[in-house]
């Protein structure tokens, strides 16, 4: 399976991003079949630059792009749909949170 990922470049603590699409299984800092673009996130505000008929086609074709990148090109308008949770909260932490909730009393 195909997948649109970040990949970091860049000097230590000075971060910037390529976007590669790639084999899911492969090491995001290995080979990869096409670069579609970079992202910059120092600038202000952040600076993404893609080719976005390059983008659709991968799209088209199955890739999926990772959370991060999804919720980034729904930001700047390049996909449509909901941005994806990147946090997860584990079913232990939820049950806690829950019982947590209900040992509170109401406001009067």
């Amino acid at each position: 399976m195909l997948v649109i990922r970040l990949t970091r470049v860049g000097k230590k603590k000075q971060p910037s991003y390529r976007v590669v699409v790639q084999e899911k299984s492969k090491d995001p800092w290995g080979d990869h079949v096409e670069r579609l673009g970079h992202y910059n996130p120092l600038t202000n505000p952040a600076t993404l630059v893609m080719k976005e008929d390059r983008l659709q086609y991968w799209i088209g074709k199955g890739a999926q792009p990772s959370d991060t990148l999804q919720n980034l090109l729904i930001e700047r308008g390049m996909l449509k749909g909901e941005k994806r949770r990147i946090v997860q909260i584990s079913k232990k932490r939820q049950e806690k949170m829950k019982a947590a909730k209900a040992a509170t009393p109401a406001p009067a």
